[in-house]
């Protein structure tokens, strides 16, 4: 499992590294001249399909590294089973949702998102280790995990609105008036 992994990410790699060695021309037949505008125009589609390469090779690595988290849960049994199962769902959640907020750029609305994820998935498995408990305590524990998905949920929505409450006070610094000088205007005291 992971030499298959190991080859997906060498071949991005790869990939992307002989993309951006290659030189790109095109020349046209008819005039016999390269022209340096479709020169630009490939080397931005071959970087493009570089990144599309690299972003495919991660989210092979991600699907791959599931896979393999998945099949050490087969030896367990019970709750154990469940358990593992939920955390190997859980990271393969947050590392697709790191990995797109990578591709998006990160922003308030894409960190959110990776927060929200992360909440989730601690929260799924959280709730699954309480049913090996009974009773008061399987109800206490359950509580406890729902109060600390709720709270990393409400930290990520404080944190989505600080960034832009942020962004918003740089641009407005950022941004000069209009001066009140006009040009060629002298004035006599």
């Amino acid at each position: 499992m992971k030499m298959t992994t190991l080859y997906a990410a060498l071949s991005g790699a790869f990939l992307l590294g002989t993309a951006a060695l290659v030189p790109a021309q095109t020349t046209h037949t008819a005039t016999g001249d390269n022209s340096s505008m479709s020169t630009t125009t490939t080397r931005t589609a071959k970087a493009n399909a570089g990144a599309k390469d690299e972003y495919k090779a991660e989210k092979d690595r991600i699907a791959a590294d599931y896979k393999e988290a998945k099949a050490k849960c087969k030896t367990m049994s019970g709750n154990a089973k469940d358990v593992c199962e939920k955390e190997a769902k859980g990271n393969e959640k947050v590392a697709k949702a790191e990995l797109d907020a990578k591709k998006k750029g990160n922003d308030a609305a894409t960190d959110y998102k990776v927060m929200e994820t992360k909440a989730k998935a601690q929260y799924e498995v959280a709730k699954e280790k309480c049913d090996d408990m009974k009773g008061k305590e399987k109800s206490a524990c359950k509580k406890q995990a729902k109060a600390d998905e709720d709270k990393a949920l409400a930290d990520a929505k404080a944190n989505r609105k600080n960034v832009a409450s942020n962004a918003n006070a740089t641009r407005s610094r950022t941004t000069t008036a209009p001066s009140d000088t006009t040009a060629g205007t002298t004035t006599k005291k």
